[in-house]
Parts: C-alpha cells; structure tokens; sequence
C-alpha cells in the first residue's frame, strides 16, 4: 500500500536526523583512525618506515569509506537542487575519494617495497584491490553514461539500476576489506596481549562497529523509498524533449 503524502512529509522530517547520524559516525571512524595509527603507531611520515604505511588505513577510510559514503548520499540531502549540479558534486566527491585512495595504496606499497615485504599475498590486499578496481570502471563508467551529453536516454535507463546497485555493493566491499584490515593489523601489533582487552585491541574494534553502523545507516537511507529524491517536472520536460532530438521519438503525456 503507497504511502500517503503526510506520510512522506512527516518522514523527511527524520531524513536530517539519519544523514547527521552518518556524518557522526564517519567523522569518528576518521578519527579514530588518525588517532590509533598516530598514538599507537608513531605517526605519519612519507619515507618507507612504519609511518609511511600508517598513511594507508586513514587514507582508505576517509577515501573509500566516508566519502564514497557521502557521495551517495548526495541525491537523498540536495533532493530539490538541479539535477546536473547533484551529478557534478556525485562526481567530485568520488573523484576526491579516488585520489585519496591513490594515495593509501601507494603508501602501503612503497612501505613493503621499502620493508622488503610481499604484497598483494593477503585476503585484506586482494580484496581492496578489487574493490579499488571496480570502484574506478564505476566512477569511468558513471561519467560516461550519466555526466557527458550524447548518451541515449534508454542506455542511461538500462545502465542507472546497475550504477546503482554496484556502488552500494561497492561501499560494502570497502567497508568488508576495512574490517579485514583492522584485524590483520590488530594480530600483526598485538597478538600476544588481544585477548587480554589491551586499549589498543577496544579502539580497533571499537572502529569496526562503528564502520558497519556507517553502512548500515547509509543503506537505509538509500533504500527508503520516501528519501528518494522527487521527479522535477522541468527536468522531465528536458528529458522528453533530448529523448525526442536524439532518438526520433515524440514527446507524449501519461
């Protein structure tokens, strides 16, 4: 049974509250991020040593977590702003969390390379490069089909629930490789005192609930139909008449 249209107001109302509850959430695990590689850890620093992988984890996490996040979000928080600005800032965001990821994974290469450790041998790395992979042919692909004019309108229809459903599978394949980080990082720095509830142990999982409470937030706010953003009849009325110039067809009314 649909909703009835106070039904939908009353519940924009608590949109604000749930998208606040993110930004809460991802703002911590950036912080408590920064914080476990800088106290427990020594820092940051760019020259091969301990300090250099410590870029890694925070650069990930405020990249591939809390901005691919936001950048989500977007449609659901700017829901009466044009269409094609939404798009541009879609865009934007994922490309900062790019170049920050870039940043990560060199860091952690350049450490082992430095260190003379093996990469790419752990479930955690072979993860995080998939994810990283795909996370590129989405953001490629998105601009193609979504940002440049001269898409057909009925490629960009086939292509959007796939956009959508990827990049959502995406966030929880960054979330799933953080998690596997965290504890490969726990038992190579702790493993004789984890089990005794040590500080550092309590942070690191401490950052893993927090980081599976920022997904499961974000997902929610996607998939609540009452969030998602409102046809705009301008912008249906542009939509019509492109589809007409570009595909032959003629513009008809339901």
């Amino acid at each position: 049974m649909d909703e009835s249209p106070q039904q939908t107001v009353q519940g924009l109302g608590s949109l604000p509250f749930y998208v606040g509850g993110t930004q809460v959430l991802g703002l911590a695990c950036v912080v408590i991020t920064g914080v476990w590689m800088g106290s427990y850890h020594g820092g940051y620093a760019w020259d091969g040593t301990q300090q250099e992988f410590n870029v890694h984890p925070l650069c990930m996490v405020l990249g591939m977590v809390f901005l691919y996040g936001d950048a989500i979000l977007v449609y659901r928080v700017f829901r009466n702003e044009s269409k094609r600005n939404v798009k541009i800032l879609h865009a934007v965001l994922h490309f900062l969390a790019l170049i920050i990821s870039i940043v990560g994974i060199v860091a952690v290469f350049d450490y082992h390379n430095h260190e003379k450790i093996p990469n790419m041998y752990s479930l955690h790395s072979w993860c995080g490069m998939l994810t990283f992979l795909l996370f590129c042919i989405q953001w490629l692909m998105g601009l193609g089909f979504f940002l440049f004019p001269g898409t057909l309108t009925s490629m960009r229809s086939w292509y959007l629930p796939l956009h959508v459903f990827f990049g959502l599978a995406m966030l929880a394949m960054s979330l799933a490789t953080c998690l596997l980080g965290i504890s490969e990082k726990l038992f190579f720095a702790i493993q004789a005192t984890y089990s005794q509830f040590v500080p550092e142990g309590i942070l690191g999982n401490v950052l893993g609930m927090l980081l599976i409470a920022f997904g499961i937030l974000i997902g929610y706010i996607v998939t609540r139909e009452d969030f998602r953003r409102p046809p705009h009849p301008e912008e249906e009325a542009l939509s019509v008449h492109f589809k007409t110039l570009t595909e032959g067809g003629s513009p008809s009314s339901p």
